[in-house]
């Protein structure tokens, strides 16, 4: 997990990964400023090193003079060897309330290029002459990082068109939405997307895929939307991928904070959904993908504030995209884990907790099963070692309709810690901090916080395969072998962990637990450089 340094006021935004020549090469914003776009690699996706910044904010006058949003790297199909980036430029002309797609590119993914631009900024005519001579000094006709010199040939900025799209400030919600863009190559033919707004219907309900076809080397003929829901205010940062025949169509939803997908057998006709088209749980955002040797990843920030998504971000680790034999899209947990797989962790001995306190260990050859049982009321039963970074495996079988759920990083004198709560008759997973706050005193002495919920289909009541990991600060649930929850907090660092029942009894059988080497790098990593 990554983020900013802090103090520093900055955060992680959005994300975009390349994967080259062994090297996952990571370009992502800086919030709040927005004023340039860092890049950072890694050989394993989860320790990074910053590199050279890709680009900057455009000087005074140009197209992305004021901010830099999310951006797209993607091999030139024109050019053999070059890469392109397409990103969001926002103007100072505009004050920012214009967003349209401009393009750099690179030879080597570390030195950038921005695009010729065919924009003028025809403010200020009448400055006092000096002024006017210093502008024109300043004026660049090189292409830099930095830099887009004007070209009345360029096709850059794209900018929404008005047919299909909200294309002016007096439409709608008097803010042009057309960011977030991603390009598509068919083997044939190239598609550039875009998070766009179609120009009819309710206002709150036009987030749309906006679409245009490359009909030459930076040329694009807009199309109508690829997809519009007509549910979204926006859907934010697209993505296309191409699995086994069927397409599969990502996007962010601004509205609960989740990503969500749709499918198609042919290319922008007929996106459907299935029952449960959440690809990732609340809290985590702006997906992105990137396919490396063993297939394709997903990769996203998360917000430890929810409200609020411009501080507080860390980019946890990423997830195996997995498509099920009945066509639906999962997340599995990111083989790369197994690298750090440490020694066991002893299972054999484990105490309850009774009266608040904590009972006598009972023992026993096997570590590999556990039966337990509580009559009535809440039981804890953990085992000896404190643990901090852990993996725990097992099959899980509840007799009866009581209540079970596992802690973690609990503290053996207040309790407080991490309980995750299991049902297992409805599919349900949620996860808490639960603890004290002496500080506050009174009715804040004690502190309670949901962090994430989510569900599951059952194939047989009462039994789940489980695989609890964590990992400094990220918590990742899979059940049945696919990702439920999927988040990073602070709250606790290091403690007991074990199973509780309500009114329960659990049989737990192949049980695995293994102490995970600690991560090389903070939370604060990635951003602080």
């Amino acid at each position: 997990m990554f983020s900013e340094i802090d103090g520093s006021r900055k955060a992680i935004g959005d994300v975009d990964i390349i994967y080259h020549e062994g090297l996952y090469h990571l370009f992502h914003l800086v919030l709040p400023n927005h004023d340039f776009i860092a890049h950072a690699v890694s050989t394993d996706g989860v320790n990074w090193r910053r590199v050279k910044n890709a680009l900057f904010i455009g000087d005074p006058g140009t197209p992305d003079d004021l901010m830099l949003w999310t951006m797209h790297v993607s091999p030139n199909p024109f050019r053999p060897g070059e890469w392109r980036m397409f990103y969001t430029g926002l103007s100072r002309r505009d004050q920012g309330h214009y967003q349209r797609l401009c393009m750099a590119t690179s030879d080597d993914l570390y030195n950038w290029t921005k695009a010729d631009v065919h924009w003028q900024d025809r403010r200020g005519p009448n400055d006092p002459p000096a002024v006017l001579e210093a502008r024109e000094y300043c004026r660049s006709d090189k292409a830099t990082r930095i830099a887009s010199p004007f070209n009345k040939e360029s096709n850059y900025p794209l900018s929404p068109d008005p047919r299909y799209y909200e294309a002016s400030l007096d439409e709608g919600r008097n803010l042009v939405s057309f960011r977030d863009p991603y390009y598509y190559w068919d083997g044939e033919q190239g598609w550039l997307m875009a998070a766009g707004r179609v120009n009819h219907g309710p206002v709150v309900r036009r987030g749309c895929v906006a679409l245009m076809k490359e009909v030459a080397e930076n040329k694009f003929e807009a199309m109508p939307p690829l997809h519009h829901p007509g549910l979204y205010d926006d859907v934010e940062v697209p993505n296309l991928l191409h699995i086994n025949g069927e397409y599969y169509l990502i996007g962010s939803i601004r509205e609960d904070a989740k990503v969500r997908y749709w499918h198609s057998e042919e290319f922008g006709i007929r996106w459907r959904s299935y029952y449960d088209n959440v690809l990732l749980p609340q809290g985590n955002y702006a997906a992105r993908t990137c396919k490396d040797e063993n297939g394709w990843l997903l990769w996203h920030f998360y917000s430890v504030d929810q409200s609020d998504r411009t501080k507080n971000n860390l980019m946890p680790p990423p997830q195996r995209i997995c498509r099920t034999p009945e066509g639906l899209l999962r997340t599995k947990t990111f083989e790369a884990f197994d690298r750090w797989i440490d020694e066991p962790i002893d299972t054999r001995c484990i105490a309850s907790f009774a009266d608040g306190s904590l009972g006598e260990q009972e023992c026993r050859v096997d570590g590999s099963s556990l039966e337990l049982r509580s009559d009535c009321g809440f039981q804890a039963f953990v085992f000896s070692q404190e643990v901090e970074n852990f993996r725990f495996r097992s099959n899980l079988d509840l007799q009866g309709k009581g209540k079970c759920g596992i802690v973690f990083r609990l503290d053996p004198e207040t309790r407080d810690g991490y309980y995750l709560s299991l049902d297992l008759m409805k599919g349900v997973a949620q996860l808490r901090a639960w603890g004290s706050n002496p500080e506050a005193g009174g009715e804040e002495y004690m502190s309670f916080r949901g962090l994430q919920s989510g569900y599951w289909h059952m194939k047989e009541v009462g039994q789940a395969e489980l695989q609890l990991l964590v990992f400094g600060s990220y918590v990742e649930l899979s059940v049945d072998g696919w990702v439920i929850l999927s988040l990073a907090d602070q709250t606790f660092q290091s403690g007991l962990f074990g199973i509780y029942l309500e009114t329960a009894h659990l049989k737990l059988t192949d049980i695995e637990a293994n102490h995970l080497s600690v991560c090389m790098q903070s939370d604060q990593h990635l951003t602080e450089g």
